[in-house]
Formats: C-alpha cells, structure tokens, sequence
C-alpha cells in the first residue's frame, strides 16, 4: 500500500478512496485516462471489498425477448427487424409459456428477463397478459422486464402516464426492471448511435418513477463506441445523482459495444485495458450502488472472471437464450450450466451466490 501511495501520479484520489470519501467527476475523468491500470484496479477491489464482500452473485435467468420487430433505427443495433422482414417475429403467449416452462423444467430457472422490440404489433394487453402467465406459472420466478424505452412506447401507445403504466406491469406480475436503453446519455454522442431512442434525461425519469413505485432496477452504459471518458464519467455521475435520491438501482452493468452486423461495423472491438478501466472507475465512483454486474455474454468467460478483481461482484448468470449480443458478432456460448458459473467464481477465490434480480 505504501508503494501504491509513493509511486502512484493519484495520490490524492488514492487517500480519498481509502479514506471513504467520494470521489469527483475530475477524479473520475482521471482514472479513466490513467495507464495505472494496477492501482486504479485495487481501488476499485477496496471498494467492491467494503460494499459487496467476497460473495459473487449469479441467477439461473431466461432472455426472453418476445420480439424483434422495432421501428426505431439505432445504429448500434444488430438485433431489430422491420415488420414484413423475413425474420421478424412476435412470440404468442402460448409460446412465451411454452419456453418459461421448458427453461425452468430444464434449468429450474429463478428468473425471467424479457425485453423486445418497439413495435404496435404487441399491444399493451398482450404485454399484461405475459407478465400475468409468467407470474402464474410460479409465482417464484422474478420477472425482471421492460427497458425505460418500453415504458416509454407503453406510455405513447395507452396514452397513459409513466406511473399509471408501471403500477399496471407490477399488478400484473413485474418484479423489476433492467437496465437496458440507457447506451450513453451524453446529448453529444446520443444521437449518433441511437437515432429516435428517448434521451438520457427521459431514462433516467422513468428509472426514478419506477423506484417511487417500488420497483428496483438495474442501469446500463454502452462504451466503446465514439464516447470519450468525460462522456462515460458523466453517464456515471448522472446515475449517481439518481441513486442518492431514491437507492432504486441494485446494479450498475457496463456493456462493451459490439459492432458486427450494426451500422458502426467499422469501429473495432474494444480493447481488454478500457474494460478494465471502465469497470473499475464504475465501483469506485458509483459508491452507493450495491453491485457492479459484469455479463460474461459480452466479455467472455476469462475476462469476466478477470474482472472479479477490478469492483465486480455478479457474473450475470445463465443466460439462457441470448440473442440481442450475440446478433451483434459476440463469440461467447449461448448459456452457460450453473456448475461452470460456481467453477469460475471459486476458482478467483471467491463465494458464489445464487441469486435473483432482487438480490
């Protein structure tokens, strides 16, 4: 530790950090252009030590994603088809409980998370109706469904508020919300990888309304792509801001753009060095978040476990059925068996925990 004080250019970051004290946007912006990859990264283990211990969170989840149909257009997007596409699809309830059924029969599943397409071809009884015979099915699994751009779209097509749609999806059986759709509020960068997706400010008004209904969520940032570390710091700092108001999030989840088969195929994938940076500045500047989620769908296995060591306390969990990266060119497996997902976790010598989404 005296060695990390002596040589270390962030001295003053490191005695803040240390000492519990929270940490600026200016220290936030320096760590993530810092080449100290060494210190940056045991900080971010301190921090992760004092809030989460030594336990590793995993869930036994199905992705369900009930459509691709969408008529927004982002340009990061390698998932969406347009309706009459060859590929389109929109499940049927039946089969939507056909495959809750066949994932917990098989895997004894502990939750469901179900996002899609923004599309008028799935109504918003349609939508109750899923989350109604998901519920029903067993009332054990958490429902953890619908991004802040759905909410949004639910909104626009039931001309009802925000509020009035979420306490129908929690009557109805939701039991939280992801992160996604958050990409990176930055109104620089926006609109240059998710043309026509609600702004920023929006998501974050959704995600606030969702915890005033009781509803815990999960929040999202999309790096690597033509962000620089201002705009990533800011995206933090505004989910900061956020969580000292409502303590809603239960977990911050960086997600590495991945380029294959989106309009931006000509950025490169991004680098092992920035991921490390990113996941660790997000343990040590999002100090009043429980968790930092890393999903082994989009690093890979090794990295992931890697990453145990830079702030992550959850490995995500089974995802069973992923589809939305894997469109987008990630070479990982399509799901991977709980016993694989404890193998990993012990072997960085740490605990594994079986959880759901609400922890």
């Amino acid at each position: 530790m005296k060695n990390l004080w002596k040589n270390s250019k962030h001295k003053k970051i490191i005695d803040k950090v240390l000492g519990g004290e929270r940490i600026t946007f200016e220290d936030g912006v320096e760590l993530m252009r810092s080449n100290e990859i060494n210190t940056v990264g045991y900080l971010a283990d301190f921090v992760r030590k004092k809030i989460a211990g030594d336990e590793v969170c995993y869930s036994a989840y199905l992705n369900m994603n009930y459509t691709n149909i969408c008529y927004l257009s982002c340009q990061l997007c390698a998932f969406s088809r347009k309706e009459g596409d060859a590929d389109a699809y929109l499940l049927s309830l039946k089969e939507i409980e056909e495959k809750v059924k066949q994932a917990h029969q098989d895997y004894h599943i502990n939750e469901v998370h179900i996002v899609g397409g923004i599309t008028y071809k799935a109504s918003f009884e349609y939508i109750l109706e899923m989350m109604s015979l998901v519920r029903n099915y067993n009332p054990d699994i958490f429902v953890k469904a619908f991004t802040a751009v759905e909410i949004d779209h639910f909104s626009r097509q039931t001309k009802l508020s925000y509020s009035e749609v979420l306490k129908q999806l929690k009557d109805a059986g939701l039991c939280g919300m992801p992160g996604g759709g958050a990409e990176i509020f930055s109104e620089r960068v926006r609109p240059e990888i998710a043309k026509g997706k609600i702004a920023g400010d929006k998501w974050l008004e959704i995600h606030q309304l969702a915890h005033e209904t009781g509803l815990k969520s999960n929040a999202t940032m999309l790096y690597g792509h033509i962000e620089n570390e201002e705009d990533i710091v800011d995206h933090m700092d505004r989910l900061r801001k956020v969580q000292d108001v409502t303590g809603g999030f239960n977990s911050f989840i960086p997600l590495a753009f991945h380029p294959d088969n989106t309009e931006l195929d000509h950025i490169p994938f991004v680098d092992a060095f920035t991921d490390l940076k990113v996941y660790a500045v997000g343990r040590i500047y999002l100090d009043n978040f429980p968790h930092i989620k890393a999903f082994w769908t989009s690093l890979g296995k090794k990295l992931a476990q890697v990453l145990l060591s830079f702030g992550v306390d959850d490995l995500g969990g089974m995802a069973i059925d992923e589809k939305i990266m894997h469109n987008a060119g990630a070479k990982t497996p399509v799901f991977l068996k709980r016993d694989e997902l404890v193998r990993i976790i012990e072997t960085a010598n740490r605990v594994p925990k079986l959880v759901n989404s609400s922890y």
